[in-house]
């Protein structure tokens, strides 16, 4: 077993058909803080978070996941990272540093087993946010809640792994990069999903057994929201832009977290905003295993009621795959 772990979510990097119109959605409308842009890259945070960006939409011919930054617990880690998962089989590319504005040299891969594309990084810039919203408070980067929903921070993401079991890339998540099962489900046949962190959150990614037959994809991106309420209002200000919610508001059984499921129009990328849940700090923690009669009770606390098996079809639900090549 590798001694290796990254040590938080970084940053998620999404393709999209009209670069615009997701930048209105995720910047404008969401109210992500937009940092840096270059050509068909443009660069956001939310106003808690001090690191370059968390999110990157990238000009594409269809909506795709293009990979998911993990940041390594040391600069010494990311070399470690490619000596070890090159001795595992996995071909690992070498990403010079400013390929991704604001960040160091990097490397790339896709999981073995369910091919989603992955980023490991060290260094990233941490740049001060413009004087005329930046915060005084010296913990938080910008002012809070200055347009739109106003995320504080990346909270986790949500793969799913086609049409076999997604038990082989949680293990392998487990082994080889660090992760440790928070929260499962259990069907007589097949693990259904796992939740999964290397912080004390309740999960920093989940994977997902596809029953759409999709190959591997992105579900949907994490964004915290501090409190419930705020997430309710922030269906009243979606509202007030023609969006509407695809689940909720509602709570989760699993990660005990209020909810609720937005689309970005223009392509069909699945924001969850997330609240309340709890943390983890103790290392013995065992995971917690949900079985199949108790699966929407699991999915759905309250809120929604509806086979969790399946979602809905939506005109984008096929072009949110993860890049291949």
């Amino acid at each position: 077993m590798s001694k290796l772990e990254v040590a938080m979510l970084g940053h998620v990097a999404l393709e999209v058909p009209d670069l615009e119109g997701s930048i209105k959605f995720w910047r404008d409308i969401v109210g992500l803080i937009e940092t840096d842009r270059r050509g068909n890259e443009v660069y956001l945070r939310g106003w808690g978070e001090f690191e370059h960006h968390s999110m990157v939409l990238i000009q594409g011919k269809e909506a795709r996941l293009h990979h998911v930054g993990w940041k390594a617990r040391s600069a010494e880690d990311l070399d470690k990272f490619a000596t070890y998962l090159r001795g595992q089989g996995v071909t690992v590319d070498e990403v010079p540093a400013g390929t991704e504005l604001g960040q160091g040299e990097a490397i790339r891969f896709f999981v073995p087993t369910s091919g989603h594309p992955m980023e490991i990084y060290w260094d990233m810039e941490r740049p001060l946010a413009p004087e005329e919203i930046r915060s005084l408070l010296k913990s938080q980067s910008a002012q809070a809640r200055l347009r739109g929903v106003s995320p504080r921070r990346i909270d986790h993401v949500n793969l799913w792994c086609g049409q076999t079991s997604p038990d082989d890339t949680i293990a392998w998540m487990s082994e080889h990069l660090g992760f440790k099962v928070r929260e499962y489900i259990q069907l007589p046949d097949l693990k259904l999903g796992a939740w999964m962190s290397v912080t004390p959150l309740v999960h920093d990614v989940a994977f997902m057994f596809d029953p759409a037959t999709r190959g591997a994809r992105l579900h949907h991106i994490g964004y915290w929201i501090d409190t419930p309420q705020d997430i309710l209002h922030a269906l009243g200000h979606f509202a007030e832009h023609g969006i509407r919610a695809d689940l909720g508001p509602g709570m989760h059984g699993i990660t005990q977290a209020f909810y609720s499921y937005i689309r970005d129009p223009s392509s069909g990328h699945l924001l969850e905003i997330f609240s309340g849940g709890y943390l983890i700090f103790d290392p013995a923690w065992e995971p917690i295993k949900w079985e199949a009669q108790e699966l929407e009770r699991g999915l759905f606390w309250y809120g929604d009621s509806m086979d969790p098996t399946t979602e809905p079809e939506h005109p984008f639900a096929r072009t949110t795959g993860a890049r291949t090549e």
